[in-house]
């Protein structure tokens, strides 16, 4: 937005102020990722920039790492897994935290303030209580060094994204639309289907896609939870920086901020087009 003519020198001196403070700000947040993505081409086993890299000398840059990488059985077995137990993890957050949703946009829902704050604590405990309640329960009920116990721990961390959106979604949300269908005789799963369902997707698959980010970026829980066949990528990563330092782990933390990137933006896609369909924003 450029600056009103009207404006005195004070807003001038504002206005270029604040985006350089915006600026910085912003630089201070992705330097690390800025320095980091170049350093997984190096041809070279270190974490510091060479010579040939800072002369951009072909010879000092090189796929190696990420052959490295997919060659390696235990990087697989990793990249398996935290897909494997994200995307089941995401599907239970999703229903659940969809439900949720519903049942407290509904005006009679008594004590909702209540059941919205047990809900969304997994985002406000701190993750190493919240992992260790986990770890001495599921201990008890023999869910310890499985599959099935990593997936429902992350489940509980990433249902709260999902409720947290769904329900933003079910603030605009008009109820006149699924009152008029039951006159007309909808069932309340055809009226789900055909007109809830529809306008609040984009608040669904944006709570789904938040709470696979946190399940394919969690590593307190797993660290508790996970035995060796459960091995996810940032535990993996969390492995090697103790055991071997290797620029291996700079390519896997490129790819990650690769996918976190590609998934934020489709976030960003759908609340555009949630608020398009809601009226929010111009077509």
């Amino acid at each position: 937005m450029a600056i009103p003519s009207y404006a005195t020198p004070l807003d001038k001196l504002w206005y270029v102020t604040f985006r350089v403070l915006c600026g910085l700000i912003f630089f201070f947040l992705l330097a690390p990722i800025l320095i980091m993505i170049p350093l997984s081409f190096n041809a070279e086993p270190y974490f510091t920039y060479t010579r040939d890299m800072l002369t951009l000398n072909p010879d000092g840059f090189s796929f190696r790492w990420y052959q490295e990488m997919f060659a390696s059985e235990s990087w697989m077995r990793s990249i398996r897994n935290s897909f494997l137990i994200g995307i089941c993890a995401t599907l239970l957050a999703t229903t659940l935290g969809t439900l949720a949703a519903l049942g407290l946009s509904q005006s009679q829902m008594p004590a909702k303030g209540l059941i919205m704050g047990i809900l969304i604590s997994p985002m406000i405990v701190p993750l190493i209580i919240s992992a260790a309640g986990m770890f001495f329960f599921y201990s008890q009920v023999n869910l310890a060094n499985t599959f099935l116990g990593v997936v429902l721990a992350h489940t509980a961390l990433g249902t709260p994204f999902v409720v947290i959106t769904v329900t933003a979604t079910l603030v605009g949300f008009d109820h006149s639309l699924t009152r008029a269908a039951a006159n007309l005789g909808a069932s309340p799963a055809l009226t789900f289907r055909k007109i809830t369902m529809p306008l609040i997707l984009p608040g669904v698959i944006s709570g789904g896609l938040f709470a696979f980010i946190t399940s394919f970026d969690e590593i307190v829980v797993v660290l508790f939870l996970a035995g060796v066949e459960q091995r996810t990528i940032p535990r993996e990563m969390w492995s090697g920086i103790r055991e071997s330092i290797s620029p291996t782990i700079l390519a896997v933390a490129t790819v990650l901020v690769m996918i976190s990137i590609a998934l934020l933006t489709l976030v960003e896609m759908l609340r555009r087009r949630g608020e398009r369909m809601r009226g929010l924003s111009p077509g």
